[in-house]
């Protein structure tokens, strides 16, 4: 008998199979696609409750603008240990413990009568669980379930949170708008526990689990063992990646990415919107629009990773962020015209783009590490967005309008695309900034 027909060796070695007609790395980015969808509905909730929570409670738009920014950092300072986690546990695990997480800090809040209660349930648990559900997950799973079209794939599952949006926004604010946010709260905990039993029976950590090789992979990938000592790790490849001028531009450049997007439009456009006269259902429409137009944006974005410089497209999109954000205050107004449609269909094909760049922009800095120090990059873009979640409460507090918000959001987005353009190209082979431990 030919030797290379034989059986393998080693008991209880798994199996390759042959690849199936459609490869199973598709199916898995399917439910990752689906598992997304599902943490993004507590995120279309934030906006349409500020004005809810500030007549019910008299909170200041400052105090619930707090417990955003609680949530938003914490969904980037989560990120990267997430990230680690899953490297020693596997991601079904931490995925399903981590939308359970969501759903329980979501149904809290139907029961809070003080600010504290807000900033707990709000921003600490949903913060936390919402987290493990970055966009450090899709990264993960676009690095060992892919080896050709991962600029395609992580800008599907970057559409995802905004598909989670779409989908859930508008039955949100007509929730808020008819009934109360009551409702509204407990349907996004309903949303987070039905997506578990997907995550718990489909998802799976490895393509060797299934026997299969990674997608354009030439040769069948070995499960490597799990990674003990996670947070030492997480820690570990902060302080080198820090040692790199790379890392602090592409973190620079991401703060000002979630300043300009989750900071301030996500957050606070439907309450801009209504100081013009706009009703709440309307200006929720809008961004639901936008939702709409950013997983077009954001999939091509992955498209044009695999093809051109990143760093141009990141320079580019940047720019042409800061500049429709200049426009904004001359375009809100009591009714849907065309100018603002344009608007919103502009920036929706913006709004996430610059996720698959940046992606790659780490991945060829960074190597096997990638995903814990995208994990940093995003939790710097979640800090910018929980500033800017605050600042644009206080400002509006305090000015009676957001108009300075938006004019200093465009100016940061110029900022930003200079720094894009400056991020040096790495001509040898990835380093790996820490080996497991």
């Amino acid at each position: 008998m030919n030797q290379t027909s034989e059986a393998p060796a080693a008991a209880g070695a798994k199996v390759r199979k042959k690849p199936t007609r459609i490869h199973r790395a598709w199916f898995v980015a399917a439910v990752t696609f689906v598992t997304i969808i599902g943490a993004a509905a507590f995120r279309s909730l934030p906006g349409l409750l500020i004005d809810p929570l500030h007549q019910e409670f008299g909170w200041s738009r400052g105090t619930v603008g707090a417990a955003v920014s609680i949530n938003l950092a914490l969904y980037g300072l989560t990120a990267p240990f997430a990230a680690a986690l899953m490297d020693r546990f596997g991601i079904r695990r931490v995925v399903a413990v981590a939308l359970t997480v969501i759903a329980v800090g979501s149904g809290l809040t139907v029961w809070m009568t003080a600010a504290w209660q807000l900033l707990l349930c709000w921003g600490l648990l949903v913060g936390l669980g919402s987290g493990s559900m970055a966009l450090a997950f899709a990264a993960t799973v676009t690095n060992r379930w892919f080896t050709e079209r991962r600029g395609l794939v992580s800008g599907i599952l970057t559409a995802a949170s905004a598909s989670g949006q779409l989908i859930f926004l508008p039955l949100l604010s007509w929730m808020v708008t008819r009934h109360d946010w009551r409702p509204a709260a407990v349907t996004v905990a309903l949303a987070a526990l039905a997506v578990v039993p997907f995550v718990w029976l489909l998802l799976r950590d490895h393509p060797a689990d299934v026997g299969l090789e990674p997608y354009g992979a030439p040769e069948f990938v070995e499960k490597p063992p799990p990674v003990t000592g996670a947070a030492r790790r997480t820690i570990s490849v902060l302080l080198k990646a820090m040692g790199t001028g790379p890392f602090w531009l592409l973190a620079g450049t991401f703060a000002i990415c979630g300043a300009s997007t989750n900071g301030l439009v996500q957050t606070h456009f439907v309450p801009a919107a209504h100081d013009h006269g706009m009703p709440v259902t309307a200006a929720a429409s809008l961004l639901a629009v936008i939702g709409v137009f950013d997983v077009v944006g954001t999939i091509a974005s992955g498209w044009f990773t695999d093809r051109f410089e990143p760093r141009r497209l990141l320079a580019v999109y940047y720019a042409l962020r800061g500049v429709s954000l200049l426009f904004l205050p001359m375009l809100l107004a009591s009714t849907v015209h065309p100018p603002m449609i344009f608007f919103i269909v502009f920036y929706g094909l913006d709004w996430v783009a610059t996720v698959p760049p940046t992606l790659a922009l780490c991945r060829e800095q960074y190597g096997e590490d990638s995903a814990i120090v995208f994990g940093w990059v995003l939790a710097s873009h979640q800090v910018g967005a929980a500033l800017v979640a605050f600042l644009g409460g206080v400002a509006r507090d305090a000015f009676g309008s957001y108009d300075v918000v938006w004019y200093a959001a465009g100016a940061l987005c110029a900022a930003a695309a200079l720094m894009a353009l400056v991020i040096r190209r790495r001509p040898t082979a990835p380093m790996l900034l820490a080996q497991p431990a």
